[in-house]
Protein backbone atom coordinates (compact mmCIF):
# COMPACT_ATOMS: atom_id res chain seq x y z
CA UNK A 1 0.00 0.00 0.00
CA UNK A 2 1.47 3.67 -0.79
CA UNK A 3 0.18 6.59 0.59
CA UNK A 4 1.04 10.00 -0.61
CA UNK A 5 0.60 13.13 0.91
CA UNK A 6 -0.12 16.57 -0.41
CA UNK A 7 -1.28 19.96 0.74
CA UNK A 8 1.32 20.78 3.46
CA UNK A 9 2.64 24.70 3.18
CA UNK A 10 3.41 27.76 4.88
CA UNK A 11 0.50 29.30 6.71
CA UNK A 12 -0.99 32.47 9.01
CA UNK A 13 -2.35 31.55 12.49
CA UNK A 14 -5.68 31.48 12.22
CA UNK A 15 -5.70 30.98 8.78
CA UNK A 16 -7.50 27.57 7.40
CA UNK A 17 -5.50 24.69 5.36
CA UNK A 18 -6.20 20.89 3.50
CA UNK A 19 -4.19 18.12 3.10
CA UNK A 20 -4.94 15.49 1.31
CA UNK A 21 -3.66 11.48 0.88
CA UNK A 22 -4.20 9.27 -1.92
CA UNK A 23 -4.01 5.67 -1.42
CA UNK A 24 -2.83 2.89 -3.65
CA UNK A 25 -2.51 -0.91 -3.44
CA UNK A 26 -5.79 -1.93 -1.46
CA UNK A 27 -9.40 -1.63 -0.99
CA UNK A 28 -9.41 1.94 0.24
CA UNK A 29 -12.84 0.87 2.51
CA UNK A 30 -11.26 -1.43 3.73
CA UNK A 31 -8.82 0.43 5.52
CA UNK A 32 -9.51 2.65 8.41
CA UNK A 33 -7.00 5.33 7.73
CA UNK A 34 -5.95 8.49 10.66
CA UNK A 35 -3.33 11.44 10.67
CA UNK A 36 -0.42 11.82 12.33
CA UNK A 37 2.31 14.86 13.24
CA UNK A 38 5.63 15.51 14.62
CA UNK A 39 6.73 18.97 15.58
CA UNK A 40 10.62 19.25 16.02
CA UNK A 41 12.06 17.88 19.31
CA UNK A 42 8.70 16.49 19.97
CA UNK A 43 7.21 12.43 19.28
CA UNK A 44 4.82 12.04 17.11
CA UNK A 45 1.27 12.49 17.99
CA UNK A 46 -1.65 10.96 16.73
CA UNK A 47 -4.53 13.66 16.02
CA UNK A 48 -7.48 12.41 13.98
CA UNK A 49 -8.72 8.98 12.58
CA UNK A 50 -11.68 7.65 10.35
CA UNK A 51 -13.50 4.49 10.13
CA UNK A 52 -13.34 2.63 6.60
CA UNK A 53 -16.91 3.82 5.57
CA UNK A 54 -16.37 7.18 6.80
CA UNK A 55 -18.77 6.92 9.59
CA UNK A 56 -16.90 7.16 12.15
CA UNK A 57 -14.12 9.59 13.69
CA UNK A 58 -11.85 10.29 16.77
CA UNK A 59 -10.55 13.37 17.02
CA UNK A 60 -7.44 14.31 19.93
CA UNK A 61 -8.46 16.70 22.09
CA UNK A 62 -5.82 19.22 20.83
CA UNK A 63 -7.38 19.58 17.02
CA UNK A 64 -11.11 18.72 18.25
CA UNK A 65 -13.32 21.59 16.86
CA UNK A 66 -10.23 22.75 14.59
CA UNK A 67 -9.79 19.86 12.17
CA UNK A 68 -12.03 17.85 10.08
CA UNK A 69 -11.20 14.12 8.61
CA UNK A 70 -13.08 12.94 5.90
CA UNK A 71 -12.68 10.33 3.08
CA UNK A 72 -13.81 9.94 -0.54
CA UNK A 73 -13.41 6.04 -1.16
CA UNK A 74 -14.28 6.67 -5.06
CA UNK A 75 -11.42 8.77 -5.02
CA UNK A 76 -9.02 6.15 -3.12
CA UNK A 77 -8.59 9.38 -0.91
CA UNK A 78 -8.59 10.84 2.56
CA UNK A 79 -8.25 14.55 3.92
CA UNK A 80 -7.66 16.53 6.35
CA UNK A 81 -8.97 20.24 6.70
CA UNK A 82 -7.24 22.14 9.27
CA UNK A 83 -8.69 25.59 10.76
CA UNK A 84 -8.01 27.89 13.45
CA UNK A 85 -4.15 27.00 12.72
CA UNK A 86 -1.86 27.67 15.70
CA UNK A 87 1.78 27.91 15.53
CA UNK A 88 2.00 25.08 17.78
CA UNK A 89 0.37 23.12 14.91
CA UNK A 90 3.73 23.41 13.01
CA UNK A 91 4.83 19.71 12.53
CA UNK A 92 5.28 17.47 9.63
CA UNK A 93 1.65 15.30 9.12
CA UNK A 94 1.77 11.82 8.73
CA UNK A 95 -1.30 10.08 6.72
CA UNK A 96 -1.59 6.81 7.67
CA UNK A 97 -3.65 2.83 7.09
CA UNK A 98 -4.45 -0.04 9.09
CA UNK A 99 -5.48 -3.51 7.21
CA UNK A 100 -8.84 -2.92 8.98
CA UNK A 101 -12.13 -0.65 8.38
CA UNK A 102 -11.74 -0.30 12.49
CA UNK A 103 -10.59 3.12 14.22
CA UNK A 104 -7.82 2.83 15.90
CA UNK A 105 -6.21 5.71 18.06
CA UNK A 106 -2.93 4.35 19.07
CA UNK A 107 0.00 4.86 16.47
CA UNK A 108 0.92 0.97 16.70
CA UNK A 109 -2.32 0.07 15.73
CA UNK A 110 -1.53 1.65 11.75
CA UNK A 111 0.28 -0.29 9.24
CA UNK A 112 1.25 2.02 6.28
CA UNK A 113 2.40 5.62 6.53
CA UNK A 114 2.96 7.89 4.03
CA UNK A 115 6.43 10.09 3.61
CA UNK A 116 5.01 13.12 5.61
CA UNK A 117 4.29 16.95 4.28
CA UNK A 118 5.48 20.03 6.36
CA UNK A 119 3.22 22.31 7.78
CA UNK A 120 4.63 25.73 8.71
CA UNK A 121 1.97 28.30 11.06
CA UNK A 122 3.63 31.44 10.95
CA UNK A 123 2.42 33.58 13.93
Amino acid sequence: VQLVESGGAVVQALGPSCLSCAASGRTFSNSAMGWSRQAPGKEREFIVTISGDGGITLYTDTVKGRFTISRDNAKNTVYLKMNSLKPEDTAVYYCAGRRSWRISSSYNGYHFWGQGTQVTVSS
